[in-house]
């Protein structure tokens, strides 16, 4: 272990919320506590913001994979304040191999990305069909954060509805995307319910999510509960 990844460690204990880490680990299926430390979010971001300005934190984040929940969500919310892109995606690529929950997967997101879209979309493109549930869940999440405003086509969510999942993770933020993407592009996304593109599951998910939205307006409500699939 390096000496930055035990003073790392030793900074997350003095952190510990033991009350805090048992209920976290209850939101976090098959991350045991005894595999969480228990810091909260504002503190990790505190500390990332710190770690990154630091030159031997590259030892950190070389040294994967990591032993605690907290490290790893440390490590993403370090990644997420490089500032230079080609470093930031360099370690994107490195670390998503090892995300293994949803927290981390949803947590990690790069500042620098929105500076380079075009080159961001390539790697989406791949991320999306690798098989891998976090790394395709954090595909979609990029696509749904970067490419659902300006600059919006109709290509983007032909890239979500294009992937074919069994894994509830990736079927959950394929329904997120769709009930963002009908609040944000409702012409553009509404053929896809209309026209029953996605699974049922995902399908009946995300007009429920567009539902909770209070950007969808009472009649395009009325509309998409006449769309479910019973």
């Amino acid at each position: 272990m390096s000496s930055i990844t035990e003073e790392i460690r030793q900074e997350l204990f003095s952190l510990q919320d033991i009350k805090y880490r048992d209920f976290q680990s209850r939101l976090i299926p098959g991350t045991e506590p005894s595999a969480m430390i228990g810091v909260r979010t504002p503190q990790l971001k505190k500390l990332a913001k710190e770690y990154v300005k630091r030159p031997d934190a590259e030892d950190f984040l070389l040294e994967l994979p990591h032993g605690y929940f907290d490290e790893d969500q440390l490590h993403a919310f370090i990644i997420s304040e490089i500032k230079d892109f080609g470093r930031c995606m360099a370690e994107v690529e490195r670390f998503l191999p090892y995300v293994n929950n949803w927290a981390t997967c949803d947590q990690m997101s790069p500042k620098v990305f929105k500076k380079d879209k075009e080159r961001l979309l390539e790697h989406i493109k791949v991320w999306i069909v690798s098989g891998k549930t976090y790394t395709v869940r954090f595909g979609l999440g990029m696509l749904m954060q970067h490419f659902l405003d300006e600059g919006f086509r109709t290509e983007y969510p032909e890239l979500a509805a294009g992937i074919s999942s069994d894994e509830y993770y990736v079927r959950m933020m394929q329904a997120w995307y769709f009930a963002t993407a009908l609040a944000k592009q409702y012409d553009a996304v509404i053929p896809y319910i209309e026209e029953r593109r996605l699974e049922r599951w995902t399908h009946n998910k995300a007009i429920q999510k567009a539902l909770e939205s209070f950007r969808i307006t009472q009649e395009q409500k009325e509309y998409l509960r006449s769309l479910k699939i019973k």
